[in-house]
């Protein structure tokens, strides 16, 4: 089968390999959907924690399922899955977080991904298409992400949500903010990005940190008050070293995204807010049944996020530019 590996950063080779052979607990998969997202473009770039090369990327998937024993799934049916493997054994999953596994295997950064024509997962990962089409199921765990950050920070109706980073990630958790009835406000320094939010995503607010003042944007939006949920979908430490200065006193603020070095914060300020700081990592499976159960209510239109498409023979030749801000790219999506 063909296979597209990230041998060091920088550098991407087709190659040619076995397909994998079945075994217990695991079921054969044949890929038809790669979505490309930060992870990908971030080893590319070399500047993904936690990784290591040579290594097949892609887990953003949608696929065909071809044979294995999960229970109930018949050859050909549409799935997706939850990418990030766990032990089943560890504290993080005996107390139902599997997303946060000890000796966690995220597929495309732990292990090698889908780019690539036949992907084995284990069984128990498996996610039902529920009628949804492939570009729809490719687009699932990357909205899961947002959902888990949301269902995270435990937004209530009317409160105000300040989401800093409007990549594909952060378009995600605007969604399910607003999905769970907070009033969002959208923090960029791309006016594309967040015109994008405000036309297509409907959201309420939209700030420019490169020109406006920030904090005091905030506080005209929220009547003085500040946002009660932050969270951060950069992975930028100026941004998210910042980040605390926008809470409001008794605030949530949730780190989605995920940089190398330490943070650097106040801590007068922040205890004097009585503040709650979490970490958001990965998804579990009742994220991704919100995002299936959105989509087939309409409260999400997937299409909206695809602005590049490409087949599989095309990737490495546009791999790059999907790293450029002016390639106005939101998200690309290989067919295989």
């Amino acid at each position: 089968m063909k296979t597209l590996v990230c041998i060091t950063p920088g550098t991407l080779e087709y190659g040619t390999t076995e397909v994998p052979e079945l075994k217990e607990g695991y079921s054969l998969l044949k890929i038809t959907r790669i979505g490309i997202c930060g992870t990908d473009l971030h080893a590319f770039e070399g500047t993904q924690p936690f990784f290591s090369y040579p290594r097949i990327l892609g887990h953003e998937l949608a696929a065909e399922y071809v044979s294995g024993d999960a229970a109930g799934f018949q050859p050909g049916e549409a799935v997706t899955f939850i990418p990030y493997f766990n032990c089943g054994k560890c504290i993080a999953c005996r107390t139902g977080k599997p997303n946060c596994c000890a000796a966690i295997n995220v597929c495309g950064v732990h292990v090698n991904g889908g780019m690539r024509e036949y992907l084995l997962v284990p069984s128990a990962s498996l996610i039902r298409g529920e009628g949804l089409n492939f570009d729809e199921l490719a687009l699932v765990e990357p909205l899961a992400i947002g959902a888990h950050g949301v269902r995270r920070a435990d937004v209530t109706p009317g409160e105000f949500v300040l989401v800093v980073g409007a990549g594909p990630i952060g378009l995600g958790t605007m969604e399910f903010a607003r999905i769970a009835g907070g009033r969002v406000i959208a923090l960029d320094i791309n006016d594309k990005r967040l015109e994008f939010c405000k036309d297509k995503l409907k959201v309420e607010f939209i700030v420019n940190g490169m020109k406006e003042n920030v904090a005091e944007r905030l506080k005209e939006i929220t009547n003085g008050d500040m946002p009660t949920v932050v969270i951060d979908a950069t992975g930028s430490l100026r941004a998210i070293n910042t980040g605390f200065e926008y809470m409001a006193h008794g605030a949530t603020y949730v780190l989605v995204g995920l940089q190398k070095n330490e943070l650097v914060i106040s801590h007068p300020e922040f205890h004097k807010r009585e503040a709650t700081l979490m970490s958001s990592r990965n998804a579990t499976r009742q994220d991704f049944e919100h995002v299936i159960d959105s989509m087939k209510k309409g409260l999400v239109k997937p299409e909206t996020y695809i602005t590049h498409r490409v087949l599989f023979d095309e990737v490495i030749e546009n791999f790059a530019s999907w790293l450029k801000p002016e390639t106005g790219v939101i998200k690309a999506m290989v067919s295989l």
